[in-house]
């Protein structure tokens, strides 16, 4: 097995079964883990990050198409990404600011509508726009250059957890003792299940179908959403130009039938949502991207760090909480967890050492709190517009236009939509 650093021949190194040692092990090699190791090592701790892909090049996102997965980037990410020196290293061409949100009712009435305003809330933007590769290939370009993070292109196969720290057994067969490890490994991860840490879990038995469009009109740097009867939800999110990325949650069933449309049938099927809105407000719509589909549900790990005896692993991303893509929230609470992290750990007394249990409850106290709120009205917004009686619809819609009426209202849904991080 090669270290995904080539460029740094000094830590390249026929891996033998003898054991290592760094002050903090990541496992995960997606955004919120790789921003996390990064991050870490930025702040002086000797780092090693292992995922299984970390070797697969990420190239920078060109041309006229975009990814398929896109994020909406909260300015909480914005400001974590600044202060990894990153914000400023990407493709600013590739990011669509976001100034407006419109947020629809199921009867189709202009009235029944929530609309949010950056201008109005006194900031510059509610959140940007952006491909997935544009962030893990800048984070790859300034991992390169971090002497104190060490990247394996491995995956874990068993974790030790005693009083001195954890050990993990590689699949190479291959030892590496850490103080503190940081599971980053996904919604299904193996260190949390390992660790006997139990998660609630709800299947939402709806699919999310994502695709790319051309619009013929512009989208005014908008983001668009609509809730329709019988459950589904529509978002359309801006890109640059005149260019729409969709996510349509649905039954897993009306899922596999988009899956399988046409151009033309496409066309067909956006006329018949909400008395034709999405054609109104964007026109005609070309494909762009080849639609995906993948299934949604809610988790929420039972802890975020490690059982009480040894509380030596911290669950962050996805690996502590999964929600309903409907917020677009999901990305930024993951690494609103970073951020968290590299705070406390940053400003740690210098007797303690980063697995200081004192820390970990510290961080764990913190993420909670925001992390159930989110969850919370998420499931809480899903469910309600999922209801099919004629009196939970009417109290719905006539409660998007009364949020719609109160200024004090909407700017408390920004400020929680903003996040709030501090590296002071």
């Amino acid at each position: 097995m090669s270290e995904a650093h080539q460029n740094k021949p000094s830590k390249s190194s026929t891996h033998s079964a003898k054991k290592r040692s760094a002050d903090v092990v990541v496992i995960g090699g997606g955004i919120v883990g790789k921003a996390c190791a990064l991050g870490l090592a930025q702040i002086g701790l000797q780092t090693i990050e292992i995922a299984p892909d970390l070797e697969q090049a990420i190239t920078s996102p060109q041309g006229s198409q975009w990814g398929q997965r896109i994020y909406a980037f909260s300015p909480s990410t914005q400001k974590l990404l600044a202060h990894l020196q990153i914000w400023d290293a990407l493709d600013h061409t590739r990011m669509q600011a976001v100034r407006d949100m419109r947020i629809f009712g199921d009867r189709g009435e202009l009235q029944d509508q929530l609309h949010l305003s950056a201008f109005e809330a006194g900031t510059p933007q509610l959140a940007w726009i952006g491909e997935s590769n544009l962030i893990e290939h800048t984070l790859d370009q300034a991992s390169r250059f971090q002497n104190k993070l060490e990247r394996i292109n491995d995956a874990v196969d068993r974790i030790d957890v005693d009083a001195d720290g954890s050990t993990l057994h590689l699949k190479n067969g291959e030892s590496i003792h850490a103080q503190l490890v940081i599971a980053a490994d996904g919604a299904n991860s193996p260190i949390r299940a390992s660790l006997g840490i139990t998660t609630s879990e709800e299947s939402y038995s709806q699919s999310a179908v994502v695709a790319n469009w051309i619009c013929t009109y512009p989208h005014l740097e908008t983001a668009y959403q609509w809730f329709l009867p019988g459950g589904d939800i529509v978002a359309m999110l801006p890109l640059p130009g005149k260019q729409i990325s969709m996510v349509w949650s649905t039954s897993p069933e009306h899922a596999a039938d988009l899956l399988k449309l046409n151009q033309a049938q496409w066309q067909e099927r956006f006329s018949l949502i909400a008395k034709g809105a999405i054609l109104k407000q964007l026109g005609d719509l070309t494909l762009n991207s080849t639609p995906a589909g993948f299934p949604l549900r809610k988790i929420r790990a039972e802890r975020f760090i490690g059982p009480e005896s040894t509380p030596k692993v911290v669950l962050i991303g996805d690996a502590a909480h999964v929600m309903h893509p409907l917020a677009g929230q999901g990305l930024n609470l993951g690494l609103r967890d970073v951020a968290v992290l590299l705070n406390i750990l940053g400003k740690r007394e210098s007797f303690r050492s980063p697995s200081d249990t004192v820390l970990l409850r510290r961080y764990e106290r913190q993420r909670q709190g925001d992390t159930s709120a989110l969850l919370w009205v998420t499931d809480k917004l899903k469910k309600l517009f999922s209801a099919s009686s004629n009196t939970e619809r009417h109290l719905r819609n006539w409660g998007l236009g009364l949020v719609n009426k109160s200024h004090f209202i909407k700017q408390r849904l920004i400020e929680r939509a903003l996040g709030e991080i501090d590296f002071d």
